[in-house]
């Protein structure tokens, strides 16, 4: 696995904010892909899934 690639992925993602952040929870958890992440494997999207959804608790327990 790459974590580079999805730290990158990851990165950029975030910097759409909150709510697209959220969407994309949803869009990876439903399987379909979402942007910069169509070199990643399937692991890798799952770390992605992950990662994310790590960030948002975080925010979501910060109240942000």
């Amino acid at each position: 696995m790459d974590t580079s690639k999805v730290n990158r992925c990851v990165e950029d993602l975030c910097l759409q904010g909150c709510r697209l952040v959220q969407r994309y929870i949803d869009d990876l958890r439903a399987g379909r892909p979402v942007p910069g992440s169509s070199e990643l494997s399937e692991a890798e999207r799952l770390e992605l899934l992950q990662e994310l959804h790590s960030i948002m608790s975080v925010c979501d327990d910060q109240g942000t």
